[in-house]
């Protein structure tokens, strides 16, 4: 990681950085652009518009969880810097590796003051934090509201469930402990060596309310496109994106689990809708969560941007 972090220093590296993941999004939504638009034109605009603005409240979310880290951590960071720094390091996730979006936290939290090693440790916790409660979630969900098609796999879901033990603030403070050790992290330099216990619990709730905003999301398009609109439908979403999105990760090989988060998530709702709504859907639900994406970095972008100029004309105001 060290040695990651060394060559990202580099203004060059930064700006290829920037180029490939720009790239890898671009290619993703050129890729499958008729089938989008063919999508749009079936889809009443409502289901699109709740869709999209849930997206954007679910990464916002995700912002939230991994900034209350920051803040127990002792880096408490305003929205703007905040939005800055996480929206441009995001990127990370469109290249393979499954690595990125971490070293490129760590290298762009230097300008704000955090340290390298706080910033690995802040969205490292952020996203055990997201797969533990994501695989609680998804499978108390589906276990809840079984797909039609895959009603008889149901119980095996139950096993899951247990998961969410795990979220209570001294149990998790213990896993991160043990990862750390497993990784050969340096422990943090926090009282215990550990999170506090409010401060995981506010990145923990911060999380299940994503899932949950993530899965409203997914139930959006799913009744646009046809699936009954009840309460069964919106949590057979909710448990089937979370998940998606944990198998997604886990595959490290694929920029932010592309291709197998789709193909889960169309199992998740095997039998609800036909098949051509659900590529429709996992497809819309791929594009719109890379627009989103992409906005908030867009937004990070300008942030620093004006971060720099604000810095330069106060440095220039003052005396030699």
């Amino acid at each position: 990681m060290k040695r990651v972090l060394g060559v990202l220093r580099s203004p060059a590296v930064k700006w290829a950085f920037l180029a490939v993941a720009l790239g890898f999004a671009a290619w993703f939504v050129a890729s499958r652009w008729e089938a989008i638009a063919a999508a749009l034109a079936r889809l009443p605009w409502w289901a699109l518009v709740v869709a999209l603005v849930a997206s954007a409240v679910y990464v916002g979310l995700t912002l939230e969880a991994w900034r209350g880290i920051v803040r127990d951590l002792g880096h408490p960071l305003a929205v703007r810097p905040a939005v800055a720094l996480f929206g441009v390091s995001q990127l990370g996730k469109y290249i393979p590796g499954g690595v990125w979006n971490i070293a490129a936290a760590a290298d762009l939290g230097r300008a704000h003051g955090i340290p390298a090693r706080h910033s690995v440790a802040a969205m490292t916790i952020a996203l055990l934090i997201s797969l533990v409660s994501g695989v609680g979630v998804g499978a108390l969900g589906f276990a809840v509201a079984p797909t039609p098609a895959l009603a008889d796999w149901a119980w095996l879901m139950w096993f899951g469930v247990p998961l969410l033990v795990l979220l209570i603030p001294p149990v998790l403070n213990r896993l991160i402990a043990l990862a750390w050790r497993i990784l050969r992290l340096e422990p943090l330099d926090t009282p215990g060596g550990s999170l506090s216990p409010r401060g995981v619990a506010v990145a923990t709730a911060w999380s299940l309310l994503a899932w949950i905003v993530a899965g409203v999301a997914v139930a959006a398009l799913a009744i646009g496109l046809g699936a009954p609109a009840t309460w069964h439908t919106v949590v057979q979403c909710i448990g089937g994106y979370a998940l998606a999105w944990v198998i997604g990760f886990l595959f490290v090989i694929a920029p932010a689990g592309a291709g197998v988060r789709e193909l889960v998530l169309a199992a998740a709702l095997a039998g609800t809708l036909a098949s051509a709504e659900i590529v429709t859907l996992v497809l819309l639900s791929r594009v719109l969560l890379t627009a989103v994406d992409l906005g908030f970095a867009a937004v990070g972008g300008v942030e620093t941007r004006l971060a720099r100029r604000r810095l330069g004309r106060t440095g220039s105001a003052e005396p030699a």
